[in-house]
């Protein structure tokens, strides 16, 4: 906005005492026209025209100054959010800004249009020039009461822009820290003789990043470069903690090639007993009790020499440092000893259920009983008849009941069709028993 030139010359010139003289001999000897230099009208309005002026330049200055003083705060703003708010913010001070700079033109326009220094300056054009500096400076005043109401409206704003600005430098500080950290962490798991090479690379992708942040917020936008360290910090910690957790998970690493190795033999000699469980499970009871487990055995000794051979694999890279390799496959080892050692306890587990149930079913019949009971009772609380979801698959479950309990007739029942019977009734009655619960809110 442009600065007027701030007048420098007194508002009443003081002439030399011979030309007054010859001005009075002038008005004296009747001449006419003659303008008369101190006092009267003319005079009086010359000096409210320039009051005017000054008026007009006091408000043409506070204006100029609170618009750049704004300025500063929009810049503030628009430097840090990118928010349609801070966005429609900045247009409106734009938009505040064409008209600063037509109210400045009017008044500069008023002000270059009226020379009141001038010798023949007469009242009348002293009286216009006064009320057209009046007039400017009344814009000059309205559109500064406009501009401070728009600064009171950007509290929050530049409150939060601040906010961000404050966090730059400590967020920049803290993720270069950071990576220092990580470097130093990452040296000393190199020292103890681990090589930690992923990390490493980890490590060295974010150098670019580190220039990054070192050119700053000026020619990377204040917003994107708190974004950067915020993710470098996040990346570089993640490096650090992982390096100094690396010995402890090379040393978890070896506990578990230990310990699994251990349990394959032992599940190996367990599954050499699975054979004669078998021979006595023929012996015993009808086929249909235990066929099922007729592949157990060759199938353990397959799972068992399967997880030796991913248990040598392991080892390999444990010894080439490829940790997510070793984790993977003693993860896989585990799986295989796992379903080999249910297989190889399920002969046992066998043949102690069919010994129990083949020489008192009653038990296992009133266990049965008492859960479908118990359901019903449930079922039927508060209410004159059950719901037809609830009492059709428990009137289902006691009809499969009395079917296995009749199957037990002859001379070699299937026990293990027996128990399997009673189980499904009993899983029938406990889902009965969640569905009503989990309808009337938790209540029994």
């Amino acid at each position: 906005m442009r600065r007027p030139r701030r007048p420098s010359v007194l508002g009443l010139v003081l002439l030399p005492v011979p030309l007054l003289a010859v001005v009075g001999s002038l008005s004296f000897a009747g001449g006419h026209g003659a303008r008369r230099w101190f006092g009267g009208r003319g005079e009086s309005q010359r000096a409210e025209a320039q009051a005017a002026k000054d008026a007009a330049a006091a408000a043409f200055y506070e204006l100029d100054t609170a618009q750049r003083d704004l300025r500063i705060s929009i810049e503030t703003i628009t430097a840090v959010d990118d928010s349609p708010a801070a966005r429609r913010t900045a247009s409106d001070f734009a938009a505040l800004g064409q008209r600063i700079d037509q109210v400045s033109r009017d008044y500069i326009t008023a002000v270059d249009a009226h020379d009141l220094d001038r010798d023949d300056l007469d009242a009348a054009t002293a009286s216009r020039a006064r009320a057209d500096l009046t007039r400017a400076k009344e814009a000059l005043d309205r559109t500064k009461a406009d501009l401070d109401r728009f600064a009171q409206g950007l509290g929050p704003l530049l409150e939060q822009a601040e906010t961000r600005l404050a966090r730059l430098a400590p967020a920049v500080e803290r993720a270069r820290q950071a990576l220092l950290a990580a470097s130093n962490a990452l040296d000393a798991v190199r020292a103890s003789g681990l090589r930690a090479d992923d990390l490493a690379a980890r490590l060295a992708a974010l150098s670019p990043e580190l220039t990054k942040l070192n050119q700053g917020a000026g020619q990377h936008g204040v917003q994107e470069t708190l974004r950067r360290a915020d993710d470098v910090l996040r990346k570089a910690e993640a490096v650090r903690g992982e390096a100094e957790r690396l010995p402890e998970r090379a040393a978890e690493i070896d506990r578990r090639l230990v310990s699994l190795r251990t349990r394959a033999q032992a599940i190996t000699t367990r599954a050499a007993g699975v054979e004669p469980v078998l021979s006595e499970l023929r012996r015993r009871y009808s086929a249909a009790c235990w066929q099922d487990l007729q592949p157990v055995p060759a199938q353990a000794a397959r799972d068992v020499a399967r997880a030796e051979e991913k248990l040598k694999e392991a080892q390999a890279a444990r010894e080439e440092q490829r940790w997510p390799d070793a984790t993977a496959l003693l993860a896989t080892v585990r799986a295989l000893l796992n379903t080999t050692d249910e297989a190889v306890s399920a002969a046992g587990d066998r043949l102690r259920r069919l010994d129990e149930v083949s020489y008192d079913q009653q038990q296992e019949i009133e266990r049965t009983r008492f859960a479908v009971r118990d359901a019903q009772r449930l079922a039927m609380a508060g209410r004159s008849t059950p719901d037809p979801r609830h009492a059709r698959p428990l009137d289902d479950a006691v009809e499969r009941l009395e079917r296995a309990v009749a199957g037990l007739e002859g001379r070699h029942p299937d026990w293990w069709h027996f128990l399997s019977e009673t189980e499904a009734v009993r899983q029938t009655a406990a889902r009965v028993v969640q569905e009503i619960r989990e309808e009337r809110g938790g209540g029994h």
